[in-house]
């Protein structure tokens, strides 16, 4: 068997390396009974290597790449030119030659027309995008113009296009090797494309397929539209008949040629529905074979149809996991928590430990990241109410998805029911809860909430003590067992009761001040600079670092190019250097268990890592003058005062007003004295997460020094138990880590949706934008004020350099993040809700804010000045000046 050249039976999945990707997919699909597809062979990454890679001149070029940016379309354009001219004049070896011409012989012989098909390394794979970036050559004819179209195959992984794509997706020029697929040519009366998921709605049981006359060419590259139809399970649900004038056919020189379509066939079906249902079958076999939905390419010829490639849909969400055969619906638990980036496993496996200690289920998961199942909930006439007004409250898509779910009878007919997950309060029920929540609003006692957070406090440090000192099987113990003192916390009824006293408060006032006064969203003022709300503080207590910072110059310097590893160490070679070390370590103390995407363990923390605190230190710097956190809080203050008296003063003037003040007064005060706790709840888990991973980053280390792993980070793509399993045993199998690592980069660059079914299908909810002005963005009002200004699109806080009087459009925002709100006068995200965290702390800041603005970050250019509506729930982008 040649290394350089192999024929389809010698090609299975496992030569991947040598063939690629498409290369690889066809060896597969030959060995599938009943599954036509034309003959052929690859030219191997082994022959790529000897003609290309071992050539200098070739190589120098390549090594010329390196330093480009994807931007740099002149630079790309003048390098990839010499590239290729330089490959599609190397030699090719006689050895090579001869085996392509004793497989072209094979395949029925030389002059026998061919398909010409680069496949490279990292195309055509669950985990990557290259597919169709290298060239195709069709109807090739005789061995020297096969060869030479080989040679501009190879020629073709140095495209401007392929190569701007590696760049921007840092992948290494040499990584990707290319084989060549030579295929013998079908000449179709149709052909086309088949997903054996529905490409737009992502439902698995629907299969999709485009048809057109002549070559799939002529509607891929966009010369003619196709046919679509729709089956499902052996029943076509929908079609779309084109209109097609052209076609492409062989030439009878070389090549393809353009023809017109007589019109009697221009606007019939391509195919019919009998052929259609047989196409639906073979693309079932094919999927599988492969275990997972396929974009297949066919052709119709003399009656049979061929398959001229498979490669797997990339662009799918995986489907939450159901074994009982009936439909369920899912939630996306990121979009509720404000974290919709998938999780490390061993971030995954804190999240259920939590769950399983409050005695509950996390959910099941999906791409890294968890999903509730709400089949129940939405089969139940109780539970359903309660469930679209409860998740309303935190997107509103995801609530009117639901609606759009329930709308298709026969689906939900079809829903698993079972025990709805809405009312659980814990081992004592609500009714502890309820008499907390009065005896509470009754009495309004400021010093209720000091006291809880005191108490969770004094369990944080009796947590530290007992961590310290412990190792290896028991320190894992230890963690698992303290995660019923988590679950004792998250179900003290005092505690619960605290934190929704000051929601009710809130969602109390904004109703009758509107019903009463016409004020909309009035809590929004009145809960500026309220007690205890760490995350507000959070924000504020940056601008003191700040201060301290700004009087030494060269300390500001040695910031912006601070390392990780020697960042206070470095300090020390600074005039107050010491006074900066001490108010950063002082802050971090109290805040440093933060970072983006705090609720997966495996996130960097700010205690871990203080260089991502410094944009926003020198940003602070930049944008405000000393004293700004004094200033800030006692605004805040200033205005909840002035609108709390002239709120009361406007009701007093009432009919029965002296009675509406009172009532109205009384839960004013409630917001001033519990809102704030709302987001102590999850700060609180997170001091316990920094002691926890302080603690098992030792042991990692120490895993590293055993040899067993080779960085401590690889602990991240463990759960707890297998963790604690390789600690105690010193055994691991690496493989995991790196195939876990790989599945977590495929899954981190998917989009979450909000909804998606046991069918896979992915469920959008809309908005009624008929209100709206001409042109707006709709979304969900979630802190009143209307504000103008540019646009800062920031996906991630290593991108966060903002200057005052910009507008944040972003995905979504955690605890992280409320440092940056002091620096801008507008919030636009993507994800949340009136209750969710960037809403809560927008409202505390007194900044306009809009959630729930679907592709924001897409729809917005950075830089572009537009108008937020924080009153009414859109946002407008305005002309330019």
């Amino acid at each position: 068997m040649s290394a350089y050249v192999l024929g389809f039976h010698d090609i299975d999945k496992t030569r991947l390396a040598l063939v690629g990707g498409k290369g690889a997919n066809l060896g597969e699909l030959s060995a599938i009974g009943d599954v036509r597809v034309p003959c052929g062979f690859c030219v191997t990454t082994d022959a790529y290597r000897e003609v290309v890679e071992q050539d200098a001149e070739v190589s120098a070029l390549i090594d010329g790449l390196t330093g480009l940016r994807a931007d740099d379309r002149a630079g790309i354009a003048a390098a990839c030119a010499r590239l290729r001219a330089t490959i599609e004049d190397l030699t090719v070896p006689e050895e090579i030659r001869r085996d392509i011409v004793r497989h072209l012989q094979e395949a029925g012989g030389e002059s026998v027309p061919c398909a010409v098909r680069s496949s490279a390394t990292a195309e055509d794979l669950p985990s990557s995008s290259f597919a169709g970036q290298q060239d195709t050559y069709l109807n090739v004819r005789g061995a020297t113009a096969v060869i030479d179209s080989v040679r501009r195959c190879w020629a073709s992984l140095f495209t401007d296009r392929a190569v701007a794509y590696r760049i921007q997706n840092g992948f290494d020029h040499r990584a990707v090797r290319l084989s060549v697929v030579v295929q013998q040519m079908v000449f179709p009366e149709a052909a086309g494309i088949m997903f054996t998921a529905d490409p737009v709605s992502a439902n698995r049981t629907v299969v999709s397929i485009d048809a057109g006359f002549g070559l799939g060419e002529a509607f891929v590259s966009g010369l003619v539209n196709a046919d679509n139809y729709r089956v499902r399970s052996g029943q076509i649900i929908d079609k779309k008949i084109a209109t097609q004038t052209k076609e492409l056919r062989a030439s009878p020189s070389g090549g393809i040629q353009e023809l017109p379509i007589e019109p009697a066939r221009q606007n019939a079906q391509t195919l019919s529905d009998s052929q259609i249902l047989r196409l639906e079958s073979l693309g079932r076999r094919i999927e599988a074979h492969f275990g997972k939905p396929q974009d297949i390419e066919w052709a119709l010829y003399d009656g049979t149809f061929h398959v001229l490639q498979s490669r797997p849909i990339t662009t799918l969400y995986p489907v939450p996991p159901s074994h009982d055969g009936k439909n369920h619906v899912y939630v996306s638990y990121g979009h509720r928590q404000m974290m919709t980036d998938a999780f490390a496993p061993l971030g995954l496996s804190f999240f259920a430990l939590l769950h399983d200690k409050l005695g509950r289920t996390a959910g099941v998961v999906a791409g890294n990241r968890f999903y509730k199942d709400v089949s129940a909930e939405l089969t139940s006439s109780w539970a359903r109410p309660a469930t679209l007004k409860s998740l309303g409250q935190v997107d509103v898509l995801m609530a009117n998805a639901l609606r759009t779910v329930l709308k298709r009878e026969d689906f939900v007919a079809s829903l698993a029911r079972g025990r709805t997950s809405m009312l659980d309060f814990g081992e004592g029920g609500p009714l502890p809860i309820v008499r907390q929540y009065l005896k509470l609003s009754r009495e309004d006692d400021p010093r209720v909430v000091p006291d809880l957070i005191a108490h969770t406090e004094e369990t944080v440090e009796r947590c530290g003590r007992g961590l310290a000192g412990r190792s290896g099987d028991e320190l894992f113990q230890y963690i698992i067992d303290d995660h019923a003192v988590l679950a004792e916390l998250t179900f003290d009824p005092r505690s619960v009761a605290a934190a929704f006293l000051g929601i009710q408060a809130v969602n109390w006032v904004n109703k009758h001040m509107e019903a009463w006064l016409g004020e909309k969203n009035a809590a929004d003022a009145i809960a500026q600079s309220a007690d205890h709300n760490v995350v507000a503080a959070m924000g504020l207590d940056l601008l003191d670092v700040a201060d301290v910072i700004r009087e030494h110059p060269d300390v500001m310097r040695y910031l912006e190019t601070a390392d990780r590893a020697t960042f206070f160490t470095g300090l020390a070679r600074f005039a107050g250097g010491g006074a900066v070390r001490e108010v950063i370590q002082d802050y971090l103390r109290e805040y440093g268990m933060h970072c983006a995407g705090d609720i997966d363990i495996t996130r960097t923390r700010w205690s871990e890592d203080p260089t991502l605190l410094v944009p926003l230190i020198l940003g602070n710097i930049r944008n405000f003058p000393p004293g700004e956190r004094h200033r800030r809080a006692e605004q805040g203050r200033a205005e909840a005062e002035r609108t709390m008296n002239d709120l009361l003063d406007r009701l007093r003037k009432l009919p029965g007003g002296a009675g509406k003040a009172k009532k109205a007064a009384k839960k004013m005060s409630l917001i001033r004295h519990f809102i704030g706790y709302r987001e102590y709840s999850k700060h609180s888990l997170l001091l316990r997460y920094e002691l926890y991973k302080q603690a098992l980053m030792k042991e990692a280390a120490e895993l590293v020094r055993r040899g067993v792993i080779k960085e401590p980070e690889d602990v991240y793509f463990l759960s707890i138990e297998e963790f604690r399993k390789v600690v105690n045993t010193g055994e691991l199998d690496y493989s995991i880590i790196t195939m876990r690592r790989e599945a977590h980069e495929t899954y981190r660059k998917l989009t979450p949706p909000r909804v998606i079914t046991s069918e896979g299908e992915v469920i959008s909810g809309e908005y009624d934008a008929g209100t709206l002005p001409e042109g707006a963005i709709p979304g969900i009002a979630v802190s009143a004020g209307i504000v103008e200004g540019r646009a800062r699109v920031i996906r991630s806080m290593a991108e966060a350099e903002v200057e005052e009087g910009d507008i944040l459009v972003t995905v979504f925002t955690d605890p992280s993040w409320s440092p940056l709100f002091v620096s801008v006068k507008g919030v636009v995200m993507e994800v949340g809700g009136v209750m969710t965290h960037g809403a809560v702390v927008a409202r505390e800041y007194g900044l306009p804010a809009v959630v729930g603005v679907e592709r924001a970050t897409e729809r917005i250019t950075d830089g572009r000045l537009i108008r937020v509506n924080g009153s009414e729930g859109y946002v407008e982008i305005l002309p330019h000046p």
